[in-house]
Formats: C-alpha cells, structure tokens, sequence
C-alpha cells in the first residue's frame, strides 16, 4: 500500500493562488495582405470594355494598346523637337513627365536607354547631364519636315474643310493645334496659315483667343465622302446606316417591307456641309445630319479614327450632343468603337479593308509606322542593320 501513497497526487491548496494568463492578441494571426487574394474590381466605364467578345477585332484594339505603348515616344519627341538646339537637361526632364508623356515617378534615363535609337544622354561643359535626339533621330526629323512640306497643300485642304463643316465657319486655332497630329498638320501651321490670305482670316477675340475664319467657299471641297462613294457604289452607302422606323407589331410586315420601310427613312442623308445644325436637335435628320460629320471628320484624318478627347474638342463647332456615344454604336457597320465606355476611340470602317488595315496610307502614317518600329529597336539589333546613333 506504500505505492499507492508514493503515487498519490498532491491535494490542491484552495488558498494557492491560480497562475497568470497571458493575452495572445499580439501575436499575428492574419494573413498578411500581400498573400491574401485579390478580390476582383467591380466593373465600372473606366475598365468596362465597349465591345463584348462576340464583336471584338482585335486588330483595331491592337492599335489602341500600341499608342498607349508609344505615348511617352510621341510626346518626347514633340516637345523636344520644340525645345531651344532640341535639348533638355535631365534633371528638369524628370519634373515634366505629363509633358513627355509617361508616368510620375517613372526614371527618365531608364526610358531613354529602352530607345537608344532615338534619345541620347551627354555631359555639358556645365557638368550637367543632357538629353537629346541622336543623329539618326536627327535624320528622321529632317524627313518628317519634308513630308510637312510636301503634304502642305493637302493640310491646308483638310483644315478648309473642317472649317466649312464648323457651325460659323470658324475654329478657335488652339483647337486645330491641340488635334494637328490627329491630321497631319505640322506645328509652326498658325505661322504658315499666313501664307493662304484667300483661304484664311485669323480673328483676335476680346479675351485674346485667336480663331481662324472661313475667308471663302468653295463649292468642289463642299462634298462629302460619303456623297463620292454614293455615285461609285449607290449600295454600299444605303447599307452603310441604319435609321430604324418604329412601328407596332401587329402591322405583320415582312422582312424585304421592313428594310424598305427603313431605306425611306434613313434617306436621303444630310450632308456634312449643311446647316444641319439648324434642324431641331433631336429629329432623325439633326441625328443623320450629326452622323455625317463624325463620317466625314474621320475620313480626314491620318488613319480613319479619333478618340472621344478629338471628338469632344469640335463639340460646339459640329454641334455634338452627349449622346454621341450612343448614336454611333448604334451604326456598327460603319463604325467601330473600340476601347473602354470612358476612354473610347472610334475606327471608320470605310477607310480600312477586310483585315483592318488602311486602304490608303498617308505618307505621314508610313513615316510613323517607321519611327515606332525604330523606337523598339535594341543596339544589336540596329547595328545589325548598319544604322548608326
């Protein structure tokens, strides 16, 4: 019976007191947010994409992605090209990464050295670091101006033709200057306007804005694409809009009824040099009237698109509405939209063949194809082809 007494546990003394309890609310017990799973953003006009899968072309979306790629390229090089002997110092080129075109915080000599082909660094004698263009960058500008110069009396026709579209045959230049690369237009074009006294009157307005004027009208540019293609191919232009006729269902018309019902209201069109304006704002002929001057303001430009920004700068003078955004999805055989609900651009699909490229290439478009393909360019792979910086 010794045993049991050796093994017996101990009796608790009630008065002992009972050990202290420690909190454990310090201790980490969350997934740290950078492990957690990312919850998916609720879809907004921002990121919301325009087309669904079903109509998207992928080439036309390719285009947008590419000029978003080749931003800080274009914009570089506009405002350097603008820039006294084209230089800038490198310190102060980090302070303007809106004007160059990429995001804040982003390194300035990381992006000339990802396109050493067309930006370059050096020493002044100040001991400051400088950027600049390259000699063979110099050299592709030097062909940029003679393109300018060639093309300039087909500027000067897009530019008179804009003005004949506008509501007072006027535009405010600060306008045709902030959409000239939209058209080709070169960027001394408020010094060359001076050159076309018959053409143009520059107008100085009380708050000192300058306007450029209509001087006088020319009959032959009043006519549309749209009116050319109309004697070419009579029905490719009738099937190009559609102008719906509302009716009720129990009328039992016919397919073949139906989209003759439609033809009859959808023409004639109203042409783009017309006092559409004039029409009451919300009838079908103000809207056809509205259509065809989205036509044939893309069909001017470079490469038959332009974005809501380009759109929205001729608002008054076109005599836009907000609806406009609507009232084009709502003609997709002519038109394409591409992009997000908030940031679209629009593609006239007229101008380009079956596979999205342009029918006709501007020289200008040519020239910018090739600066964008030299502007990825590596150093091995430029001096393999015997380009010198």
């Amino acid at each position: 019976m010794a045993w049991r007494l050796f093994f017996r546990k101990p009796l608790l003394n009630p008065n002992t007191p009972k050990p202290l309890s420690f909190s454990t609310s310090f201790l980490i017990t969350k997934i740290p947010k950078k492990h957690r799973p990312k919850r998916p953003k609720p879809e907004s006009p921002r990121t919301r994409p325009v087309q669904p899968d079903s109509t998207r072309i992928p080439y036309f979306e390719s285009l947008l992605q590419r000029d978003a790629a080749f931003r800080s390229v274009t914009k570089s090089k506009e405002f350097l090209s603008k820039q006294p002997e084209q230089v800038l110092r490198l310190d102060d080129a980090g302070k303007l990464y809106r004007e160059l075109g990429f995001p804040r915080g982003r390194k300035v000599s990381r992006f000339i050295a990802n396109h050493p082909l067309v930006f370059t660094t050096y020493r002044h004698s100040d001991g400051k670091m400088w950027v600049g263009f390259t000699d063979f960058m110099e050299e592709l500008l030097q062909e940029e101006r003679s393109i300018m110069d060639a093309m300039e009396a087909d500027r000067v026709t897009k530019v008179r033709k804009l003005l004949m579209m506008a509501k007072d045959k006027r535009i405010p230049l600060s306008k045709i200057y902030h959409t000239r690369l939209l058209f080709g237009i070169p960027e001394n074009f408020r010094d060359r306007v001076e050159k076309y006294p018959d053409y143009f009157r520059i107008v100085l307005e009380n708050d000192g804005k300058r306007v450029l004027e209509l001087v006088n009208w020319d009959s032959n540019l009043a006519v549309s694409e749209l009116e050319r293609e109309f004697m070419v191919d009579e029905d490719k232009v009738k099937k190009a809009f559609k102008f719906p006729v509302k009716y009720g269902k129990d009328l039992g018309l016919e397919e073949g009824d139906m989209r003759k019902l439609n033809l009859l209201n959808t023409l004639p069109l109203v042409s783009p040099y017309s006092d559409g304006w004039k029409l009451d704002l919300w009838s079908f002929e103000a809207e056809k009237y509205r259509v065809g001057v989205i036509h044939e303001f893309l069909s001017l430009t470079l490469e038959k698109r332009a974005s809501i920004h380009h759109i929205v700068e001729f608002k008054e003078e076109f005599s836009l509405t907000r609806q406009t955004y609507q009232m084009l999805k709502k003609q997709p055989k002519t038109f394409y939209l591409a992009g997000t609900e908030m940031n679209w651009a629009v593609f006239l699909k007229d101008g380009r063949d079956e596979k999205g490229d342009l029918i006709s290439k501007d020289p200008q478009v040519v020239f910018n194809e090739k600066l964008y393909k030299y502007a990825q360019m590596k150093g091995g792979e430029f001096s393999s082809l015997g380009v010198k910086k």
